[in-house]
């Protein structure tokens, strides 16, 4: 064991060699031991053992050394939870992006907010806690995001040790792809399409549904365009940016995956983009506005493809209204990308190329990308 007593003071002491090197190390904790000092110990060993499996040990010990603790039962923390997560989320800012920041981590920052104790000893009554207030993934997500910002702590120095190592959650089981992920069949999407461009609310965002079912781009991205990322004729599409509707921010791309999408010459996306065109289009006038001529967002998307609350009452959109009808299945505005997908591959184009066309990566497509009817066809003889 690496971990041992001294039999004369009854304090804990880590004692291990090391390859390569002919002595053999000793570390004093100055802890004595005990069920809760034990786990201290413990948690420096297994550090040290973490930097030797990873090339980047220390043979002076001096980043392993314990405070000074004079016969004291635990360690005294340096910061509270709340305080070392505010640490880590500003270090996090200097390189992640703002609705990254937002969508990953606002929730669990609320969570910490919400904790009657910040003491980092205080972990598995924190991991009890969340599992009796929230959902099992939600506990998941929080608990391993205190790990991790444990472990930045670690290596900030701010903290000795990660008391939420040892308390993650089982991952949570995944709903099946099958379930998680649908696209419409071509009839169905060309009722929907039609739906809009008749609708007597919503009719004016029939553009916006065509332009993403019949290109793939994730919403955000067609939120982001204006008519500089167009060609002349229209057969061109530079996609190299999204907007953040929930921070209200343009950003990159996801993946950072700048594309050109081609609409060849007649085609229906042509036709599209020549048809709401403006005569002297301004370089960087928006392609899809709303109704008051601001930027679409996420907000006014889901309203005319889902609901719509008003005045109390609750109005159904477009497609909402032709699942209530029982004429489609309800699927969520992010199946146009799906479906998009789905069909490209089933009408002959390549994976490679509707990953490009798409941003995203082979694998992916590969995965979640599949005719929607694929099942019902029979096996051909090979």
């Amino acid at each position: 064991m690496a971990i041992i007593v001294d039999p004369k003071t009854q304090r804990l002491n880590i004692r291990f060699r090391v390859t390569g090197y002919s002595n053999q190390f000793y570390l004093s904790s100055g802890l004595k031991d005990s069920t809760k000092n034990r786990i201290i110990v413990e948690f420096r060993w297994e550090e040290i053992q973490r930097d030797i499996a990873l090339g980047r040990f220390d043979p002076t010990l001096k980043s392993y050394r314990f405070g000074n603790y004079q016969n004291a039962v635990v360690v005294e923390e340096k910061v509270s939870l709340d305080e070392l997560w505010h640490k880590f989320l500003s270090f996090q800012a200097q390189h992640l992006e703002r609705s990254t920041l937002e969508s990953d981590y606002k929730q669990i920052t609320k969570i910490i907010l919400e904790l009657s104790s910040q003491s980092l000893e205080g972990a598995p009554v924190i991991r009890d806690w969340l599992l009796a207030k929230y959902s099992y993934h939600t506990a998941h997500k929080a608990l391993a995001a205190f790990s991790r910002c444990c472990r930045w702590g670690i290596d900030s120095c701010l903290i000795d040790f990660n008391p939420f190592e040892k308390m993650q959650l089982p991952k949570p089981k995944n709903a099946s792809i099958e379930n998680e992920v649908k696209a419409y069949t071509l009839e169905q999407r060309d009722l929907i399409i039609t739906a809009f461009e008749s609708h007597p609310k919503f009719s004016y965002y029939s553009s916006l549904i065509k332009f993403l079912f019949w290109t793939g781009c994730r919403p955000g991205e067609a939120f982001s365009l204006t008519w500089g990322d167009v060609s002349r004729q229209c057969t061109r599409i530079s996609i190299t940016k999204a907007y953040a509707s929930r921070v209200r921010v343009l950003k990159g791309t996801k993946n950072n995956r700048r594309r050109v999408f081609p609409c060849s010459e007649g085609s229906k996306l042509q036709s599209l983009l020549t048809k709401i065109q403006p005569d002297s289009p301004d370089p960087k006038g928006l392609i899809f506005k709303s109704k008051s001529g601001q930027r679409v967002n996420l907000n006014i998307l889901d309203k005319c493809w889902r609901a719509q609350d008003t005045k109390g009452y609750r109005y159904n959109g477009v497609v909402a209204e032709l699942a209530d009808q029982g004429m489609i299945p309800y699927l969520k505005a992010y199946s146009t990308r799906h479906t998009f997908a789905t069909w490209a591959i089933a009408s002959g184009e390549s994976p490679e190329k509707v990953a490009y066309w798409i941003g995203d990566n082979m694998q992916t497509v590969l995965r979640y990308y599949c005719h929607p009817d694929v099942t019902k066809a029979e096996c051909p003889d090979f």
